[in-house]
């Protein structure tokens, strides 16, 4: 059946999947909000080493994976993603179990935007005039939050931040995004299991079938999109990718507003407006530079021919 599509579309419909799942994990998560903030991170660790153990072991890439524990230098700058790796996972369960996912949905509107932000201070890239119009949309929003609410969105800009600064540490090191996860998630897993006995199981086994049942799948709900976000990048162009991402946040948005009925005052949406006018002149400014690079090179490969 597969066979019948292009790779354009099988990876489309990978990524439109992957961001889906990841745009209404608030569904998934809201329903643990008898858990513990910290104590459901510490479950989501676990159960998250256990779920890509599994994935590697079928895929018959496990030992492959364990050979990179005894490389020193990959392990420490998997040790600094893990750290905002777990940062960001326990902002957004905090902020979605708490009344707060429409605030991280801004945060993930906000992330290409901060990642050109990275990309400029950290790895001193050159940035063009779409990218600077869309730092200054951003940091319009920003503003306006921070004039309506008399104080930062920390929600938005935590979430936008440690997941920014993840992509750039993970951009230091050339491991595939499921081997990333488990040595994350297995860096991890001392604190976690340690936390665990601490709270004397943190939950699992007090609130019912149910709770223990979704606490066991928090696991592979983070691991089933990244997998399928992956064999979607294999697919798909980056630029296409790109453009299918704000299907993820648009989806919190939805998930927000419309299923918890979080209220959407005017200066959200004037920050969210600002942020996405901003989007808009940096995903098209891509597409462009894209279709000329495409473009380009086909007219030097003619001229080689």
């Amino acid at each position: 059946m597969f066979s019948n599509f292009s790779n354009e579309q099988r990876g489309t419909g990978l990524g439109v999947t992957a961001y889906l799942i990841w745009g209404f994990a608030a569904l998934y998560w809201v329903q643990l909000q008898v858990i513990d903030t910290r104590d459901l991170l510490a479950h989501r660790v676990l159960w998250t080493v256990f779920a890509v153990l599994l994935s590697l072991l079928v895929a018959g890439r496990l030992t492959a994976t364990l050979r990179l524990l005894r490389q020193p230098r990959t392990m420490a700058i998997m040790a600094a993603a893990a750290v905002f790796s777990a940062a960001n996972w326990g902002v957004f369960i905090w902020a979605v179990t708490h009344e707060q996912a429409t605030e991280a949905s801004l945060g993930y509107f906000l992330l290409p935007l901060v990642n050109v932000v990275i990309g400029l201070t950290v790895f001193s890239e050159r940035i063009d005039v779409a990218q600077k119009w869309g730092i200054a949309f951003a940091l319009a929003a920003v503003a306006v939050q921070v004039a309506y609410y008399g104080g930062l969105p920390l929600v938005a800009l935590s979430l936008a931040l440690s997941f920014g600064l993840y992509g750039a540490i993970r951009k230091g090191i050339a491991i595939e995004s499921m081997e990333g996860l488990f040595l994350e998630a297995l860096i991890m897993l001392p604190f976690a299991v340690g936390w665990l006995i601490y709270r004397d199981g943190a939950g699992f086994g007090v609130h019912g079938l149910k709770i223990d049942l979704l606490l066991i799948g928090a696991g592979f709900y983070s691991a089933v999109p990244l997998m399928t976000y992956v064999a979607a990048s294999r697919l798909l162009p980056l630029t296409a990718l790109g453009l299918v991402f704000y299907i993820g946040p648009t989806a919190q948005l939805i998930v927000a507003v419309w299923v918890f009925g979080e209220p959407l005052v005017p200066a959200q949406m004037v920050a969210f407006g600002l942020v996405w006018i901003g989007l808009v002149l940096v995903t098209m400014d891509g597409y462009r530079r894209a279709r000329r690079a495409r473009r380009l090179a086909v007219v030097t490969s003619n001229q080689i021919e």
